[in-house]
């Protein structure tokens, strides 16, 4: 009995120690994000030795996102349902056949993804359509208008090209696509000191602020960020209007 008690005593300790450093981190926010974004900075930048978001995959297939941001994609998706999911920044596809499989998962939805390059060996879904183009050329959004019918519930990932320019026009030509309650999710806000890759230089974060400051329609949900390490923070744009 006596070693049930002592067993029973520890967990309680254990259990009162982390919910006073847990309230101790309430009190002192700014020790937390330290923590938070010196471990951002260490995941971020071990990519450089080939680990982390450069060593991700889906069944094989090369994904550069943090696991945590494909969890909150597969969130989004549940809970929009959506019937077009625009991507732009095909790459190897892995998170084009990531967002494929969700779908067939929901019994619904299709991916309308667009890349300047045209890459070798891209998975093959029968949701899936490829557009080869730079995601802000006339004729690409023309096309995927097309993919698009009445009362469709629209999602767009933007994942291209990251300087603040691009992204900015991007946010413009693709917000007209995405429908209330569906959001533009703005990849890579993170670059340009957001904590990481100080170098970088304007990029998505910029160019979210920007338009926010011209565009009522969409929110940065924060709810989206509950595993407090994102790749895209405040990249997950709602729209409200």
């Amino acid at each position: 009995m006596s070693n049930t008690i002592l067993r029973y005593a520890k967990r309680i300790q254990y259990r009162i120690k982390k919910l006073l450093e847990f309230l101790n981190f309430s009190v002192q926010p700014q020790k937390k994000q330290q923590i938070i974004d010196r471990f951002h900075n260490l995941y971020y930048d071990s990519h450089t030795q080939g680990k982390t978001w450069h060593d991700t995959y889906f069944f094989g297939i090369p994904v550069q996102k943090c696991p945590l941001d494909l969890h909150i994609f597969q969130d989004i998706i549940y809970d929009v349902k959506p019937d077009v999911i625009i991507e732009t920044g095909t790459a190897s596809g892995g998170s084009t056949y990531y967002m494929a499989c969700l779908c067939d998962f929901l019994g619904k939805g299709k991916i309308v993804t667009v890349d300047i390059n045209k890459w070798p060996n891209l998975p093959k879904h029968k949701r899936i359509k490829y557009i080869s183009g730079s995601s802000i050329d006339e004729t690409v959004l023309e096309k995927i208008k097309k993919s698009i019918h009445k009362n469709d519930k629209v999602l767009a990932v933007l994942d291209s090209n990251h300087t603040a320019e691009y992204v900015l026009k991007e946010l413009k030509a693709y917000s007209g696509f995405v429908t209330k309650g569906s959001y533009i999710i703005v990849e890579d806000t993170n670059v340009n000191g957001h904590p990481v890759f100080k170098e970088h230089g304007p990029g998505p974060m910029e160019a979210l602020t920007e338009f926010k400051k011209t565009n009522n329609q969409f929110i940065s949900d924060i709810s989206r960020e509950k595993y407090l390490l994102t790749f895209n923070p405040n990249g997950y744009l709602k729209r409200i209007h």
